[in-house]
């Protein structure tokens, strides 16, 4: 392969490998990363170091004009000053240029060609480049060869550390995003989703420019309309799984646009959780997991190479990588139609929230915006009962905007093009965590099922008192007590106070966002 230059962007190295072919970057991997092995599946088998998940709280945004006037700063997005990022920016070319070899990746985000940008990865790790050539689009040849200036670019040196007496940093790990520059600059960590879940808060900020919602959810189509359904939801609430439905086809699994002309995905490929992953429980996703796929952070046996999915060892945060085109039933291109549902998946381990609810636009923008699920007890120390979690937008750590921007842009569709939302419990019923049982997957697959086949839409609902949204009372092949959670726990005056319970977290969460948000949205929170 002939050499390629990247003196542009301050890097000297003269041996650079740009869009290694997956079987190249393997042998680059194994001969130059210790302890990169390949599992029986043929999957590439790489090790993160000591970060083995993103480090949300080391994430800094340059604050510049133009940008600054458009930024919800906060905990989420901390300000940067400008000096201090070329600092780092400087660091991470300085350590890039004492590497003897780099690896080049060039590729697109977003599936629509009048939205998409093209991205840059430089990097020094050969595992790094296989999965941005894996979560990225992949260019055709042609594409390549005319690639021109990239709209972004990432400077990964995550093996060398940030200085932490540098003004602003609060560790040896810092990921610093500039987007007036268009550059990422990565130090400290060599968690590969740094890249990925940079590249999406890019598009958080670029997308709402052009009147485009960007979602961190999954999507599926109707195989003979074309029309898509998207479900969002935190960690837990069976977003992926769900997404995983051979009656359609999936456009993707993370994040996706909703622009004028339809959906489309940010990405080329998927990246899912490999913990206690079996052939049974994701089929489509454990053989996805083949030779240019990506394992990070499994055990491998010592002897046989075979995955160890149930050891915890290293972290629960074990993860594949790979295209989106080892699912049988993708769509590629990975785009289509407006979505006619849209799915808000919530486990709510108080076993208070209904299966199935229909939500009203305001109701809409303001459970999008509370993005609730709820962890269950035990899984921490000291947790005797279940802890709601809050996350705006379902994706509070990625968002730019103010949630209400995006909650705005929500409405604005929905109503457009006649959406329907749900709120969809995947968590408990018959009481909490502790007493109830978690729901049937089953039932929320038949409650999916009548979703897309339009007969919830048609089906009868009744106001819940508390929270306002109309519950759905009858559902094909779903037992109606179900339906009404308080018929379902023993002890209905526990139900009542778990409810005001519930409400009043919701209620207590939402204060932080009643300043950007119109008063109809606000008289959708719960009664308490």
């Amino acid at each position: 392969m002939a050499s390629f230059s990247l003196e542009q962007h301050g890097i000297t190295v003269k041996n650079v490998y740009r869009n290694l072919a997956p079987c190249r970057l393997y042998e680059e991997a194994i001969l130059k990363e210790p302890g990169t092995r390949i599992a029986d599946s043929g999957a590439l088998v790489a090790y993160s170091g000591a970060k083995t998940g993103r480090s949300p709280k080391d994430k800094r945004i340059v604050k510049s004009e133009p940008s600054q006037k458009d930024i919800w700063w906060g905990n989420v997005n901390v300000a940067l000053e400008p000096n201090i990022f070329d600092i780092n920016r400087e660091r991470a070319v300085d350590y890039l240029n004492t590497r003897d070899t780099l690896y080049c990746f060039d590729g697109f985000a977003g599936w629509d060609p009048s939205s998409q940008i093209s991205v840059r990865v430089i990097c020094s790790r050969p595992y790094h480049a296989l999965f941005m050539h894996t979560m990225l689009i992949r260019p055709t040849p042609e594409q390549l060869e005319n690639f021109g200036t990239p709209d972004f670019v990432i400077f990964n040196a995550g093996e060398f550390p940030a200085n932490r007496h540098t003004p602003g940093m609060t560790s040896k790990t810092s990921i610093d995003l500039n987007f007036e520059k268009g550059e990422l600059v990565i130090l400290g960590t060599e968690y590969a989703g740094e890249m990925k879940k940079g590249v999406f808060t890019v598009m958080n900020y670029l997308m709402p420019k052009r009147e485009i919602l960007s979602m961190h959810c999954s999507a599926t189509a109707d195989k003979n309309t074309g029309r898509s359904s998207v479900l969002f939801g935190l960690s837990g609430t069976g977003k992926t799984t769900l997404s995983a439905d051979p009656k359609r086809l999936l456009i993707g699994d993370d994040e996706h646009c909703w622009s004028d002309t339809g959906i489309f995905n940010i990405e080329g490929g998927c990246y899912a959780k490999a913990i206690d992953l079996t052939p049974e429980s994701e089929p489509d996703i454990f053989q996805a997991l083949r030779f240019g796929a990506v394992l990070e952070n499994v055990v491998l046996d010592a002897e046989n190479r075979s995955v160890q999915f149930h050891d915890k060892s290293i972290t629960e945060n074990t993860r594949g990588a790979y295209p989106i085109e080892f699912i049988k039933n993708a769509k590629i291109p990975c785009v289509a139609g407006h979505p006619t549902d849209l799915i808000f998946l919530t486990c709510d381990a108080f076993g208070v929230l209904p299966p199935v609810s229909k939500l009203s636009s305001s109701h809409a923008m303001y459970h999008f915006i509370s993005g609730y699920t709820a962890k269950v007890a035990g899984t921490e120390m000291g947790v005797t009962e279940p802890t709601a979690t809050f996350s705006p937008c379902f994706g509070g750590p990625f968002l730019v905007w103010h949630p209400a921007k995006y909650a705005e842009l929500l409405a604005e569709k929905m109503k457009h093009h006649k959406a329907n939302v749900w709120l969809v419990n995947t968590g408990w019923t018959g009481g909490g965590y502790g007493v109830g049982s978690r729901m049937k997957l089953s039932l929320t697959r038949r409650i999916i099922d009548a979703i897309h086949s339009g007969e919830l839409a048609k089906a009868p609902t009744q106001k819940d008192p508390i929270f306002g949204f109309e519950v759905v009372t009858a559902c094909p092949e779903v037992p109606s007590d179900v339906l009404i959670p308080r018929n379902t726990w023993k002890d209905q005056a526990a139900y009542d106070a778990a409810a005001k319970k519930l409400a009043q977290l919701f209620v207590n969460n939402f204060k932080a966002y009643e300043g950007g948000v119109s008063a109809e949205v606000r008289a959708a929170s719960p009664v308490v």
